[in-house]
This record gives structure tokens, sequence and C-alpha cells, in this order.
């Protein structure tokens, strides 16, 4: 538990909700969508469902439906009151009404379970985006420096991954090495996937047994946890020497990495980022592999989740601010050698970038 950083976003918290005119802030989350529920309880929820209300005064109730979930939360923090509520919607609507009538703002809204939006006429919910997308996306301080920590455990963890990655090898014996290594540091959570082959390989998923032979590329992307906040690191390694093929295709993906960092700053937007790294591709005939259909997104904002707003892509109008905390990473399909990644965390300053991994930018190669 990070007090200073909890105590920080409290206080933003507030100041928010005082100038939206919000009484009560009702935040949901799950153990996907659970950045909003950490923001204000600095819990991190593991199974179930949560549901924390903020008063205007900052005192806060969490609560679970699920009963391990409870127990667990009663533990670890000290910041807010916990219910353990198997009927998580009625309970919730119970502690509303206690409020009495209070403007009550709500978020995620489109995550919502039915019955809080539904049933009750004097029960009058709306969307509470405003309040909190900004704080989640812009970064303080204390925040800036939980994330700066994770990403050279990031490092440290490549590392480890390239030590780890030799002929012979099951893809999960490379995931244990670094869990194993992450929770020997006290990192509790981090998001890992994996991908092993040549061609035939579109993309990355979680370890299913493949094993690493000579002439495959590696990809991964290792995502640790420090005190909440979560950094990110890809890289592409080749197990043996690369071929000329392989090189030529880590060229151009670090060309439009390079392009999309260097068009990192306070006021861009979003999709000014990943245009300049798509048109990398586009240059080079490839611009069909920046597609949905070979690729999700171009990065990604980074916090108390591994996957924020804004999302780089070329319909994101969304202007960067300083403090935002992305990682720049033009990770698709390469129609000769397969999926190959490359990423590097970074904070956004008003005139440029702070970066954050410190791993070279090659193309690895590993005997």
């Amino acid at each position: 538990m990070n007090t200073q950083a909890h105590k920080a976003r409290t206080a933003a918290l507030s100041e928010a909700m005082k100038r939206e005119g919000a009484d009560v802030l009702l935040l949901f989350g799950n153990n996907w969508h659970a950045d909003h529920l950490r923001y204000a309880t600095d819990f991190g929820i593991q199974e179930g469902q949560g549901i924390a209300l903020v008063r205007a005064d900052g005192a806060t109730t969490l609560v679970l439906d699920d009963p391990a979930e409870a127990e667990r939360a009663r533990a670890e923090t000290r910041t807010c009151e916990v219910v353990f509520a198997p009927q998580l919607v009625k309970e919730a609507k119970s502690q509303l009404a206690r409020a009495g009538n209070r403007a009550i703002a709500a978020a995620p809204y489109h995550l919502l379970p039915y019955g809080l939006l539904h049933g009750e006429k004097d029960l009058r919910v709306n969307d509470g985006a405003s309040i909190v997308e900004r704080l989640l996306m812009t970064k303080l301080e204390v925040e800036m420096d939980a994330v700066r920590r994770a990403a050279k455990l990031a490092d440290e963890g490549y590392a480890v991954f390239r030590d780890a990655a030799r002929p012979g090898r099951k893809d999960y014996e490379l995931v244990a090495e670094i869990e194993t290594f992450f929770r020997a540091r006290g990192v509790a959570e981090n998001f890992m996937i994996i991908g092993v082959g040549g061609a035939e390989v579109r993309g990355m998923a979680p370890p299913g047994g493949k094993v690493l032979k000579p002439g495959d590329m590696v990809t991964t992307e290792l995502t640790p946890c420090v005190d909440g906040y979560y950094a990110q690191i890809c890289r592409t390694l080749v197990v043996g020497e690369a071929s000329e093929a392989q090189r030529q295709a880590f060229n151009v993906y670090l060309e439009a990495m390079v392009a999309g960092i260097d068009t990192v700053k306070a006021g861009v937007t979003a999709a000014a980022v990943a245009k300049a790294e798509n048109d990398v591709f586009r240059k080079y005939d490839l611009g069909q592999y920046t597609t949905s259909e070979y690729t999700r997104v171009r990065g990604h904002g980074m916090g108390l989740f591994p996957d924020q707003k804004p999302q780089i892509l070329e319909d994101v109008q969304i202007p960067l601010e300083a403090g935002m905390t992305i990682i720049v990473h033009p990770n698709t399909y390469h129609p000769v050698v397969g999926y190959l990644v490359l990423g590097d965390s970074l904070i956004v300053r008003e005139n440029g970038c702070e970066i954050l991994c410190g791993t070279p930018r090659e193309l690895f190669s590993v005997q």
C-alpha cells in the first residue's frame, strides 16, 4: 500500500467531485476493470465485483461480493470501511439511500450493474467520467514515481527473461522464472504474454507449452506492478543468430517506435502518435498490418491498470497532457517473419517525454 499516493489521490478526487458538484461518487470494479476502484480505495480486486462509495468529505465504503476478497481488503487497507455483501447491488442501493437526496455520479458508467441504474425512481445516478478519467490518465508526481520504479523492475525482469530463453525450454518455464523474480522483489501483480515461433505466430498469449528452437522469435511484454502502478516493456529476441529478414523487419519496428516517441509531447493527440508510427509501415508497404485485422493498438496509457486511456490509435483525438504515463509500441504481425514487438514506457512532458525503459532497443540474440 502506497499511503502517500493514496492521500494525494484522495485529495485530488475530492477536488474533482467539488468541481463537478457530486456529493457521492460510486466507483465500480472487477478483476479486469480495477483502476477506478483502486484509485479511491488502494485495493486491487482479484475476484468478484466491488463498489466504492466516496463521499464529499473523503469517507469511503468498499462493498465486495466475495468473502475472501472482503477479508483480504480488511487486512490490506485501512483507508475505508469494508462491507461484504453477496447482493452487491442491493447493498449499494441501501448505502446510497442512507446518503439521502444527494447528487450521485458513477464510473465507469457503461460497466455499472443494470440494477443500479434502473428500478429506483428516486435514485438518480449520473455519468461520472468527467470526475475520474482525467485523474486516471494524468498522474501526480508521487504516482509517476511509482511508475518509474515499475519500469526499472520491468527492465530487470527482461534481463532475466533473456537469460532464461534457451533452446529446448518451454514458454511457461520462462514465465515461471519471471514470476519468481518479480515475487521475490515484492511484485504481487504482473501482466505478461508471450509468443514463440516464426511467420505462423500472429500475436502473443499466455504460455501454452511451446518449445523454443533455433530460429524462433520470442516476443513478450512484461508489466510489473509497484505500489499499485504498472509499467510495461516490449521486446523481441531470436533463439540463435537473427536472419537477415528478421533484422530488416526489426528495423521497421524500431523506426516506427522512434517516430511515435518523437511525436509525443503535451498538446499532441494520441492519433498523431499513432499516425507517426503507422506512416513508417506505410512507407515500407506494410500499412495493412497497422489495421485491426493484425494489431489492437499502437500504445496505450498505464497506471493503476496495465492498459488505460488514451489508446494510441489514429481515431483517438484525446490530447496528451504532461504527466500522462503511456507506452508507445508498434506491435503487429509482419508477413515474412511473424509477430514482432518493441515498446518503451514514458511520461509525457511539455516539450517531449521522459523515457522510463533503459533496455537497449535491439533485436536480441540468445545462443
